[in-house]
């Protein structure tokens, strides 16, 4: 019998290439985003091309109570989670100070509360059976802070640590945990958080989708713990480490600046 992934933020970017990558490998498929005419569509391809069950569900990740209904409807269909992706997130560009607040408070929700939930909830089945697989989409801003994307950089510090916190627990039980670190990608993103015209993307080839979820898969099912995509980004991240704080804030702060 064929096992299923659930992935958030399934209808564009990484999370999109993620469930393509799944669905080649005939794993069934539970896509989660709030846009579900392009789920339809993705479903469509999905189904016709690789011949696998998917469910979709339209949901706003950012509210609190979201990863109980997502996994009560899981139960209520019978549909057992074997790979979990907590693929979706975003950010906001901008000085904390004069921020809007509730969009800040809604990526704290969708970037650490639904990620560590939705993780709680289908965990122990996963244990259960002695399998499963969990892929975290964390950041290569995992390893610094970041002014200008300040609660960004924040919350994915929380899914790295957390990330290998419980890959740790989990040793000798048949679940991996697997935190990605991608660099900016090509993905939509940066659109989104109003960060187009900063040093970190302006004028910048970036990687693709496609190229950021081959690596995230193909990590998740060797049960790589912590995954960083691409030879510069790995450099930097383990560089943070030998270069004082101060010097680390500066230099973030000047690529973050326009």
């Amino acid at each position: 019998m064929k096992k299923t992934a659930l992935i958030t933020g399934a209808s564009s970017g990484i999370g999109l290439e993620l469930a393509k990558e799944f669905a080649k490998s005939e794993i069934n498929l539970v896509l989660v985003a709030r846009s579900i005419n392009k789920m339809q569509d993705l479903a469509a391809e999905l189904k016709q091309k690789y011949n696998v069950q998917v469910e979709i569900i339209a949901k706003d990740l950012s509210e609190l109570n979201s990863s109980k209904e997502i996994y009560d409807l899981c139960s209520k269909k019978q549909i057992e989670i074997s790979y979990l992706v907590n693929n979706a997130g975003y950010c906001d560009f901008g000085n904390f100070a004069t921020c809007n607040w509730e969009k800040q408070q809604n990526m704290i929700n969708l970037n650490i509360l639904t990620l560590t939930h939705l993780t709680h909830l289908f965990l122990p089945n996963m244990i259960k059976n002695k399998f499963g697989k969990i892929l975290n989409l964390a950041s290569i801003a995992s390893f610094q802070p970041g002014p200008n994307m300040s609660v960004y950089f924040a919350s994915k510090a929380y899914v790295l640590h957390f990330s290998e916190a419980i890959s740790n627990e989990l040793i000798g039980t048949g679940v991996t945990v697997t935190a990605l670190c991608p660099g900016a990608t090509e993905s939509g993103f940066q659109v989104a958080a109003k960060m187009q015209e900063s040093k970190l993307v302006k004028d910048k080839k970036l990687p693709s989708s496609k190229e950021v979820a081959e690596y995230g898969f193909n990590s998740m099912m060797e049960g790589k713990t912590v995954a960083i995509h691409g030879t510069m980004n790995y450099l930097m991240a383990n560089a943070v480490r030998l270069t004082p704080r101060n010097l680390v804030l500066k230099l973030v702060s000047y690529i973050q600046n326009k």
